[in-house]
């Protein structure tokens, strides 16, 4: 199989951020294609993207969903079409450019040299965040250590969300288990696949905050995945 990456990023009203961010990938001396998984941005997202893929024939390409579905089904339905077509490394990424596409080496690179999941990370080496107020700063940052101590988990950063897979993870979870469709999703999937014994490698990021568009954190996503973690504590999982 050949070996090739898939740059996954779920859009929802990311208009100022969709064509700089297709772009900074592409610029990149390493080559990905793109899946955007635009959850019908009244925006106008997802025309931008459509503009943009006569342009990057054969790296480019969408996937349009009726409403916002959550950020799990997103990446959920962007793994599978990744995996159908068959691509070696998938990696999750925001729009946003808080996760820096310049970093995407390191992360697929990380993979080739043995890890099963590389992890962008803000807390391996301290706290690398730039322009999030100390409150949000502090809440992440307690949230990945409850999230360690519950599950008992060695990963610094447990809700990251800038991540590569090696498609063996992904053809090793099934989806259905995936009870949280919001930012818990990202613990599940790390859960899942540190306890099927799948190689997580931290590489240290730096994260900076969104300088356009506007944030899709809300306290019902971040009750849900505090709430879910406990009940993840005792789910019963085996290879799929």
């Amino acid at each position: 199989m050949q070996d090739k990456t898939l740059v996954i990023i779920p859009t929802y009203n990311e208009k100022e951020n969709a064509e700089k961010i297709v772009r900074k990938v592409f610029s990149l001396e390493e080559p990905f294609d793109i899946l955007i998984v635009d959850d019908g941005s009244p925006d106008g997202t997802a025309d931008i993207i459509q503009s943009l893929i006569p342009e990057f024939p054969g790296r480019l390409y969408l996937l349009q969903r009726k409403g916002k579905l959550g950020l799990g089904t997103a990446y959920m339905e962007g793994f599978l079409w990744g995996l159908v077509h068959d691509y070696t490394y998938l990696i999750e990424m925001d729009a946003d450019f808080s996760h820096n596409p310049e970093d995407l080496p390191s992360l697929v690179g990380a993979c080739r040299q043995g890890a099963d999941v590389a992890i962008g990370s803000r807390y391996c080496k301290g706290i690398s965040v730039i322009n999030w107020p100390l409150g949000r700063v502090l809440m992440s940052w307690f949230a990945s250590a409850y999230v360690r101590k519950v599950l008992n988990m060695p990963i610094y950063d447990c809700t990251a969300g800038f991540i590569c897979y090696h498609r063996r993870v992904l053809e090793a979870i099934d989806f259905e288990w995936i009870r949280m469709k919001g930012y818990g999703f990202q613990i599940s999937m790390k859960y899942f696949a540190y306890k099927l014994g799948f190689k997580i490698m931290e590489i240290p990021i730096i994260f900076v905050d969104r300088t356009e568009g506007t944030s899709k954190m809300s306290s019902g996503i971040f009750g849900e995945a505090f709430w879910g973690v406990l009940k993840l504590r005792f789910q019963k999982i085996r290879k799929k």
